[in-house]
């Protein structure tokens, strides 16, 4: 493996980087259960990859089993004990695991635990999630949504369904 091409062709480097303190509140809330933080959106990092924290109280459910065509997902798993699905069973992963699911991967997440969990996703490359969460939350609300349009909101933002 070598390295890609050049993005940057400066020669001295430039001023550039973001920086998001801990107590910056989240962006966004989903129902009671989860709190988002937009740590790196695709559109921050020019498509290379986008990076969120999700911290979920106790009992929440998170998706169920999907698969992403154009991106893959990582999750790291910052506190607590979050319930990941590699496509073939759960793991308890607790802080300090990891799991990388490539493009096509079924996953799934949740926290059935009794204490809240925290966790970092990454998806590369960057797309734009922000939308995605944000109807999550709205759904969460109480917004209807009729088949049709979810299905559409789905796969515009390469969420598919098992």
């Amino acid at each position: 493996m070598s390295y890609p091409d050049p993005r940057y062709r400066g020669e001295k480097g430039e001023i550039s980087a973001v920086y998001r303190p801990a107590h910056q509140r989240p962006e966004l809330t989903i129902g009671q259960g989860t709190a988002v933080r937009y740590l790196a959106t695709g559109a921050s990092t020019q498509g290379q990859f986008g990076l969120y924290r999700w911290d979920a109280r106790p009992h929440t459910p998170g998706p169920s089993a999907h698969f992403h065509r154009t991106m893959s997902e990582s999750f790291f798993i910052v506190s607590g004990t979050v319930r990941l699905f590699n496509g073939e069973h759960w793991i308890d992963a607790t802080a300090g695991d990891f799991l990388y699911v490539p493009e096509g991967g079924v996953h799934a997440f949740q926290n059935e635990s009794d204490e809240p969990a925290s966790m970092l996703l990454l998806f590369a490359p960057g797309a734009p999630r922000e939308a995605y969460f944000e109807a999550l939350a709205q759904r969460a609300a109480g917004r209807q949504f009729s088949d049709d349009e979810w299905l559409d909101l789905c796969r515009r933002h390469d969420n598919h369904f098992i």
